[in-house]
C-alpha cells in the first residue's frame, strides 16, 4: 500500500513515521505528477491559505482530482482544505465532505490543548493546534470521533474522505492512522 502525505507544510514527517510504523509505503508528495501511483493521501496540518498558495490553481485541480477518486485523510487544516464551506474567514475548499468547518475556533497557539475524546466510542487523546471546529455535518457524513460535554464531532468520514480537527500523528495511539489504511485497503 503506497500512502502519499502531502509534504508542502506542517508536520508531514510525524505522519510519515506514523504510516511507516504501520506497514505503509510513504511517498511525501511535493509536485502535483506525485499523485499519480498513490493509493491514498494524508493531508497534513498547517496553514490552509498557504496550502492553497502553495499548491496554486494546477496543483489545486490535481489534488481536488485525486480527493474525488481515492482515499483522503485530512487533519487539522487537511480539514479545512476537505470541506465544502470554510468560515473566519471564508476560503476556497475541495469540497470532498458535506461539512462547515471554522477556522482557528479554538483560539490562537496560545489556546491549543491535549484533550480525551471518543473514538468509535473509545477514549482516545486529542492534540488540538489552532484547530478549526466543524460546525455542520451534512447528509451522509458520518461523525467517527467527538471532544467536550457536546461532543462535538472531530472526526468524520464520507466514503473514501476523511477528516480530523486534532492532530493524531502528535499523540502515541496509531488507531486513526491504522483506521485510515483500513479504509484504503478496503476501495
Amino acid at each position: 500500500m503506497k500512502i502519499g502525505v502531502l509534504a508542502l507544510q506542517g508536520d508531514f514527517d510525524a505522519h510519515r513515521r506514523r504510516l511507516e510504523e504501520l506497514g505503509a509505503e510513504v511517498v511525501l508528495v511535493k509536485k502535483p505528477e506525485q499523485l499519480n501511483d498513490l493509493d491514498g493521501l494524508i493531508i497534513p496540518g498547517g496553514e490552509s491559505g498557504t496550502f492553497l498558495k502553495l499548491l496554486g490553481e494546477d496543483g489545486f485541480a490535481k489534488l481536488r482530482d485525486f480527493v474525488l477518486a481515492k482515499p483522503t485523510f485530512g487533519t487539522c487544516a487537511g480539514c479545512i482544505l476537505l470541506a465544502a464551506e470554510v468560515e473566519n474567514p471564508k476560503q476556497a475548499g475541495l469540497g470532498a465532505l458535506d461539512i462547515t468547518v471554522r477556522r482557528n475556533a479554538y483560539g490562537r497557539q496560545i489556546d491549543s490543548s491535549i484533550r480525551e475524546g471518543l473514538f468509535l466510542n473509545s477514549p482516545i487523546e486529542m492534540v488540538f493546534i489552532r484547530a478549526p471546529k466543524i460546525e455542520r455535518v451534512g447528509e451522509g457524513v458520518e461523525v467517527i470521533a467527538t471532544e467536550g460535554k457536546d461532543e462535538s464531532p472531530v472526526l468524520v468520514r464520507k466514503g473514501k474522505t476523511l477528516a480530523a480537527t486534532f492532530h493524531p500523528e502528535l499523540s502515541d495511539d496509531p488507531r486513526i492512522h491504522q483506521y485510515f489504511l483500513e479504509l484504503v485497503a478496503k476501495l
